[in-house]
């Protein structure tokens, strides 16, 4: 994955799963048409962006650190937020499971680099919107979780690693909440294969709470980046969630950002479940900001 991180939203979609009619062939043809619109936006968004980016391109000597954002992938950027800067990851994802359609917005994750080597991380509450519910599984506001990041490793053109360490608080609604303090460790990794290729993954651990117990739950992810220009970038990626108690969950995932500047940035995503745990298909937008919050005085 309140707008929690990638890894643990992507566990709260399969987990919403509930018994409800079989996914109908025209839900599919549906879901197909929508690949196909989203697609079209995406490229009318990219070509009404162009003539800004090359407005926009960074000054000879400039030090403005370029946007680097943990979305729309489930593997987190490796990297920590520069020092002083402040960055907000917002977005809206709609997800599809026999027949049960949800949104949930605002997907707003708070950044701040802390110092060099370490950011502290806010995620404020989403709210979910459930349609077609059968079951009563209802909609409302999600749980906040507060985090930090280290970087463990940090080298220029060659293998990065960082530490996630977060806690979500059973501050949402009734039918939302986990109703309990949901402790995560994400590992994300990432590695150039070329000049403009880039490996990508991540190892967590989540607890999250579910009813009266906790279920511990291993993620693996793993993603091949490809530089399509120096300010856009498309993925394409596996996800896999294996719970103590339930079954495997595996996805597809793929998704494109376009830094618009140096400081904002568009993505599109969208997924689909290779397995019968796992959600039929997710599919979102985002929009993610960042400027310099806090400067060290020098000397």
């Amino acid at each position: 994955m309140g707008r929690k991180t990638t890894a643990s939203k992507t566990i709260d979609r399969m987990q919403s799963r509930r018994v409800l009619p079989r996914y109908t062939l025209d839900r599919v043809h549906d879901f197909r048409n929508k690949l196909v619109i989203a697609g079209f936006l995406l490229l009318r968004i990219l070509g009404g962006t162009a003539s800004l980016y090359g407005q926009n391109q960074p000054t000879a000597g400039s030090t403005q650190p370029t946007i680097t954002t943990d979305r729309p992938a489930i593997t987190d950027s490796s990297i920590v937020v520069p020092s002083g800067v402040l960055l907000f990851e917002n977005g809206f994802t709609e997800t599809g499971n026999q027949g049960q359609r949800s949104f949930d917005f605002p997907e707003t994750l708070t950044r701040f680099g802390l110092t060099s080597k370490t950011e502290l991380r806010f995620s404020v509450p989403d709210y979910l919107q459930n349609f077609n519910t059968g079951s009563g599984f209802g909609s409302g506001w999600g749980d906040l979780s507060l985090g930090v990041k280290q970087q463990l490793v940090a080298t220029p053109g060659a293998f990065d690693a960082s530490l996630v360490v977060a806690l979500s608080f059973p501050t949402g609604a009734n039918t939302i909440s986990s109703h309990g303090y949901d402790p995560q460790l994400l590992l994300p990794w990432s590695h150039p294969i070329s000049k403009n290729w880039t490996a990508a993954g991540m190892f967590s651990l989540l607890w999250p709470t579910e009813g009266a117990r906790r279920n511990l739950t291993g993620q693996a992810s793993f993603l091949l980046d490809r530089q399509i220009t120096s300010r856009w970038d498309a993925f394409v990626e596996y996800g896999g969630e294996f719970p103590q108690h339930g079954s495997p969950q595996h996805v597809l995932h793929a998704g494109t950002a376009f830094k618009i500047t140096s400081n904002q940035q568009l993505d599109f995503h969208f997924g689909i479940g290779l397995s019968s745990a796992a959600v039929d298909h997710f599919i979102g937008f985002g929009y993610s900001f960042q400027f310099q919050a806090h400067r060290r005085k020098c000397c």
